[in-house]
C-alpha cells in the first residue's frame, strides 16, 4: 500500500491528506451556528430565497408583459404586470393611489400607501381587476379569494422618485451618487402570503415545483414591484415630456425595493423550528460540499478572486449611520483585504482549497467567517443548488407521549445545557419580555422589572420552562413514561413538545436566551433577512434595520436576453 501524502494548511499549518476520501470535514453542529451573535453576521448567499427565485425566472427567460394599464397623466391607476413561470400565468395587479404627505408612513398599522399589490393567479379580467381595487387598496381591511396569492403594498422614496421623473423627463440620466445612495425608487411596508385575509394558503399551491421552495409567491411580488417602481418613473416622466428618456439597464440593476423590518419578523425563527431547521442544515450542508471540494478547476482560482474583490467593493460602499455596525464593517473591510494580500503570497491549498479558505478565517470575526461562508457556497452552484427544494419542512412540532422521562431527560442534557446553566437569579437573565402591541398590532420587548404586561408576554422564555421542566423532573423521578408525566404535570406539555421537535431538528433552536439583557433583536432581523436576500443592512437600533432587496439583480430586460444569477455582492455601476 503506498504511503499517504499530506499537504499542509498555509497558515494554520494544519496537516491535509491530499488524496484521502476519508478526509473528514463535517458539518458546524447547532450549538456554534444557533448563536445569536453568529446568527446577526449571516449574509445573503446563493440559496437565499431571492436567488432561488431569479434561477427559475433565468432558466426559463422568463419575459414580463403588461396586460392592462390605465394610468392618468400622474401615475394613478392600475398597472397589470404578467409573466409565465413553470408553466403558470402570474400577474402583480398594482393600483397606484394619490397620498397626502401626511398620510405616508411605512407603519404597518398604516390604511393609505402610494400602491398597493397582489400577485393573482392567471392573467386578471377587467371585472376582476376592478372587483379587487377597493380591497387590495385596504389591504388587511379586504377580502380575498384563492386566486389571490399575496398581498402587498409601498411607498415612495419621494425624493428619488421626484428626481428620477425629472431627469428622465429632461432626457437625462438620473444622478448616479444618488441612485446609489438611496437605492430604490419604493419601499415595501409588508408582503402577506400563506392564506392571510383569505388568500391562497400554502398547502393549496406547492404542489407547484417553483413554489416549494420557501417565499417564492413573496419574492416574486418584490420583483414586480421592482419593475413596476421602473415603468411607473418612466410614465410619469413621459407624460412631462415628449422627449422623455427611458432608464439605462445599469440604473434599473442599480435599484432594488427598499424595506423597514422591526420586530414583527423576530418571533418567526422562535414560532418554525422544524422549518429554521431546513434552513440552517440547507446552508450548513452546503458549506460542507463546499470545503469539500478536492481541488479547483481552471477557471476557479479567478471566479474566487472576483467574489473576493466584488465582496470588497460591496464593504466599501457600506455605509450606515449605526457607530457600531460602521465600526464591524470597518473591521470586515481590514480582515478582507488582509485575507486578499495573503492568498497572493500564500495560495490556497491544493487540495480542498476551500476548506483552506474556510479555516484560515477562523480566527477572524464573526462577520468575517459568515461572509466567508456565502463566498464560499457561492463556488460549488452544481453542488448546492439542488438543495433548494430542501428548504421547505412538512413537519410540525409535536409530543412523543411513548417516550420515557428518562429518554427526556436524556434530551434536556443533549440540547438543553444551555439553558439548565442559566442563572435566573441574576435580573439580567430575565430583564426583557416579548408582548404583542394592542395598540401597534406588532411585537414589542418590554423592561420586565420595570413596565407593566409581563404577565401576558409571548411563551419565549424558554429558559424558564426548560428550568421548570427539569425542577419537575428532579422531584418526579425519571420512571414515568411522558403520558404519564404530563398527567400530573400538563403545563410542562409545550416545552416538551419543543423538546422532541429540536431532538428531530437540532437546527431549529436558537441557543440563547431571548429574554436577557444581552438580547439583541437586530441579530434575529438579519438573520432571517440573509435568507430572503437582502442586502445593505441598515440598524436603525437594535430592534429594526433597513435593507434593499433585489438590488444588483438582472432586471427583466436582462431575464429575457442573457440573464443570470450571479450578482451576490453585486457591483453598483
Amino acid at each position: 500500500m503506498p504511503a499517504q501524502r499530506f499537504q499542509h494548511d498555509n497558515k494554520n499549518q494544519h496537516i491535509v491528506p491530499a488524496d484521502s476520501e476519508q478526509y473528514a470535514i463535517d458539518l458546524r453542529t447547532p450549538a456554534e451556528v444557533m448563536r445569536l451573535e453568529r446568527l446577526g453576521c449571516f449574509f445573503p448567499h446563493r440559496l437565499s430565497f431571492m436567488r432561488i427565485l431569479m434561477r427559475q425566472l433565468c432558466a426559463e427567460r422568463a419575459q414580463i408583459r403588461i396586460t392592462d394599464q390605465q394610468l392618468d397623466q400622474n401615475g394613478f391607476g392600475h398597472m397589470v404586470l404578467s409573466l409565465q413561470i413553470g408553466g403558470m400565468d402570474i400577474s402583480l395587479i398594482a393600483y397606484s393611489r394619490e397620498l397626502d404627505a401626511e398620510d405616508r408612513t411605512d407603519r404597518v398599522i398604516a390604511t393609505k400607501w402610494d400602491a398597493s399589490f397582489c400577485l393573482f393567479r392567471g392573467v386578471p379580467t377587467p371585472t376582476e381587476i376592478a372587483e379587487l381595487a377597493t380591497h387590495v387598496t385596504a389591504q388587511e381591511a379586504g377580502r380575498y379569494h384563492e386566486k389571490v396569492l399575496t398581498l402587498s403594498r409601498a411607498n415612495k422614496s419621494v425624493r428619488l422618485f421626484e428626481h428620477v421623473v425629472q431627469a428622465l423627463a429632461a432626457g437625462k440620466s438620473p444622478e448616479r451618487k444618488m441612485i446609489n445612495q438611496i437605492g430604490y425608487l419604493m419601499r415595501t411596508t409588508a408582503v402577506y402570503g400563506n392564506g392571510k385575509f383569505g388568500i391562497a394558503d400554502r398547502d393549496n399551491i406547492t404542489d407547484t415545483a417553483w413554489l416549494q421552495p420557501p417565499f417564492q409567491a413573496e419574492m416574486l411580488t418584490v420583483y414586480l414591484i421592482r419593475e413596476f417602481s421602473f415603468l411607473l418613473v418612466e410614465w410619469c416622466a413621459a407624460q412631462k415630456s415628449d422627449q422623455a428618456a427611458l432608464l439605462d439597464r445599469a440604473t434599473k440593476r442599480n435599484l432594488g425595493i427598499g424595506n423597514s423590518t422591526g420586530l414583527g419578523m423576530a418571533p418567526f425563527l422562535v414560532n418554525h423550528p422544524c422549518l429554521i431547521h431546513s434552513w440552517m442544515s440547507v446552508r450548513e450542508t452546503a458549506l460542507q460540499r463546499a470545503r469539500k471540494l478536492p481541488h479547483f478547476s481552471e477557471q476557479q482560482p479567478l471566479l474566487f478572486s472576483a467574489l473576493l474583490e466584488r465582496a470588497l467593493a460591496h464593504l466599501q460602499r457600506w455605509k450606515v449611520e449605526d457607530a457600531e455596525q460602521t465600526a464591524r464593517n470597518l473591521t470586515l473591510e481590514r480582515e478582507l483585504s488582509q485575507f486578499i494580500e495573503t492568498i497572493q503570497t500564500s495560495p490556497l491549498a491544493r487540495y480542498y482549497p476551500l476548506n483552506d479558505a474556510f479555516l484560515r478565517v477562523q480566527t477572524d470575526s464573526l462577520d468575517m467567517q459568515e461572509l466567508m461562508v456565502s463566498l464560499l457556497i457561492e463556488m460549488v452552484p452544481e453542488e448546492v443548488d439542488g438543495l433548494a427544494h430542501c428548504l421547505s419542512n412538512p413537519y410540525h412540532p409535536r409530543v412523543d407521549t411513548a417516550m420515557s422521562v428518562h429518554e427526556l431527560q436524556m434530551l434536556i442534557d443533549m440540547h438543553y445545557q444551555w439553558a439548565v446553566d442559566i442563572d435566573l437569579e441574576n435580573q439580567d437573565e430575565e430583564a426583557q419580555f416579548w408582548y404583542v402591541s394592542e395598540a401597534k398590532l406588532e411585537p414589542r420587548l418590554g423592561r420586565r422589572f420595570e413596565e407593566e404586561g409581563a404577565d401576558r408576554e409571548m411563551p419565549f422564555h424558554l429558559v424558564r420552562y426548560i428550568q421548570e421542566l427539569q425542577r419537575c423532573i428532579d422531584k418526579q423521578g425519571t420512571a414515568l413514561s411522558v403520558a404519564e408525566f404530563l398527567l400530573r404535570y400538563p403545563h410542562t406539555r409545550h416545552i416538551i413538545r419543543r423538546i422532541h421537535t429540536i431532538a428531530r431538528f437540532p437546527f431549529g433552536e436558537i441557543r440563547d436566551n431571548l429574554v436577557a439583557k444581552s438580547c439583541r433583536p437586530i441579530d434575529l432581523l438579519r438573520c432571517k433577512l440573509s435568507f430572503f436576500g437582502a442586502s445593505h443592512f441598515d440598524p436603525k437600533s437594535d430592534r429594526w434595520t433597513r435593507v434593499t432587496l433585489f438590488q444588483g439583480a438582472p432586471t427583466a430586460q436582462d431575464i429575457a436576453t442573457d440573464g443570470k444569477d450571479d450578482w451576490l455582492f453585486a457591483s453598483l455601476h
